[in-house]
């Protein structure tokens, strides 16, 4: 699939002595504009409580079936798939979001992000999301203290007790701050409950980062219970958490599984949204179009269902329709990075060159963190002879992915084409310092 982009992220060289015992598994990310639309949308009366700002912190989706959400640095918030498909409510999902930020807020991040470079780079995000994976790794590997590196590793993302009780507090001051019923904290921790009697190798993820105690699980129900029901919930945030998960299950299950449960979604678009989803993945692209018009005819000018609906004709080999439709999306889309590049890359498709460069640079310069955009942008900088550009668009996407020999080299070649101070020597140099720090270690 186009937006929900699987991107395969590689461990750096940092961690290898650590790994190199320890069957290695890559970290994933889906990047799909709807979902992260969804995700924003239920993400900001939780930050605007903790006193963030919605615009600076990105949540994004690890693709991993494990249960699972943790803080990358003050930028970004990752939960893993499986956790947006377990819960079932927004209350539920935003005590997720509101645990992770109050990690933010409260500052128990600072021993992690100390040392990093900008994040918002794609080098920057790239040693983040390969920290996470070596420790992923390295936890699957050694345990929880089986060892002195293993421990290191670990702490990249674990938080003491204490963080965790005093997250849990502010938590529910934040979800309370914001109305939204804090008993959807308790439903988050009573799926862990009884977890801590397991053996590491089967406890979730989350266990491993989030320590949780009896006496923590008893301090949030009572804080809740202080606190009160705020009332049936709010209507909207239910539909988008609805829609994010319709979404995400309808890409990761099977056609049939979907099409057996798509009379259980929400509401009708979410049933149509997901049974053209089910249709695409069987190749059948009248039903899988019939079932995104009638989503549209219910939503008109929706530019996520419109962004769908082009990457099913892209992917479906009708590249001037997909450029028509994604055209339209870009026009309601208030300028959705993804979505731009969607257009890009059909325009790529389509025999448009010129065209896509245009809407794949201003989607990078909206958000250089999309691998799928760097490779498009790549191939549209190389066909328009700007090989420079094309080597900065391919070391930023490298260094995203972690493979930062690759990254390295293409950055230097980058450096040696470009003026010297621009804006894109600059970002290359960037990915060169960050790969050759990583590759020291």
């Amino acid at each position: 699939m186009r937006g929900m982009l699987w991107v395969r992220l590689g461990l750096m060289a940092l961690c290898l002595a650590v790994m190199a015992a320890t069957p290695l598994r890559a970290l994933t990310v889906l990047r799909d504009a709807d979902i992260e639309y969804a995700l924003g949308e239920l993400a900001k009366p939780i930050f605007t409580a903790a006193g963030l700002s919605p615009g600076n912190v990105r949540v994004l989706v690890v693709d991993d079936p494990s249960l699972n959400a943790f803080v990358g640095d003050y930028a970004h918030v990752l939960i893993h798939s499986g956790m947006i498909l377990k819960l079932d409510s927004a209350r539920a999902l935003q005590a997720v979001l509101a645990h992770e930020a109050a990690h933010i807020a409260n500052g128990h991040i600072s021993r992690r992000v100390a040392n990093m470079r900008n994040a918002r780079t794609a080098a920057g995000l790239g040693m983040i999301l390969a920290g996470v994976a070596a420790t992923q790794n390295a936890e699957a590997g050694f345990g929880i203290a089986a060892g002195t590196q293993s421990s290191v590793m670990r702490n990249f993302l674990a938080h003491t007790r204490a963080e965790e009780a005093a997250a849990d507090q502010s938590a529910v001051r934040y979800m309370v701050r914001a109305g939204i019923d804090p008993q959807g904290a308790v439903e988050v921790m009573e799926i862990f409950r009884g977890q801590e009697a397991l053996s590491v190798a089967r406890q979730d993820p989350y266990m491993l980062s989030h320590p949780m105690s009896r006496d923590r699980l008893r301090a949030l129900k009572g804080a809740a219970a202080a606190y009160g029901s705020d009332g049936p919930g709010n209507p909207a945030a239910e539909y988008w958490f609805q829609r994010a998960k319709g979404k995400l299950s309808a890409f990761q299950r099977n056609p049939a599984w979907t099409l057996r449960r798509a009379g259980d979604s929400a509401s009708a678009d979410i049933r149509l949204m997901r049974e053209a989803v089910a249709h695409h993945k069987r190749a059948d692209l009248k039903k899988a179009l019939a079932a995104m018009d009638g989503a549209l005819r219910l939503r008109p000018n929706d530019p996520f269902l419109l962004d769908l609906k082009g990457q099913i004709l892209l992917e479906s080999r009708q590249a001037p329709a997909a450029v028509a439709t994604y055209r339209q999306a870009v026009r309601f889309a208030g300028g959705n990075a993804l979505i731009l590049g969607g257009l890009g890359r059909a325009l790529l498709a389509a025999g448009e060159p010129r065209a896509a460069l245009e809407a794949l640079d201003r989607a990078r310069a909206r958000d250089g963190q999309d691998p799928r955009l760097l490779r498009d942008l790549a191939v549209a900088y190389a066909q328009s002879g700007q090989t420079g550009l094309a080597s900065v668009a391919t070391a930023e996407r490298y260094a995203l992915q972690g493979r930062l020999k690759d990254a390295k080299l293409h950055a230097d070649r980058a450096m040696a084409l470009l003026p010297r101070g621009s804006s894109a020597w600059r970002r290359a140099e960037d990915v060169a310092i960050t790969a050759q720090a990583a590759l020291r270690r």
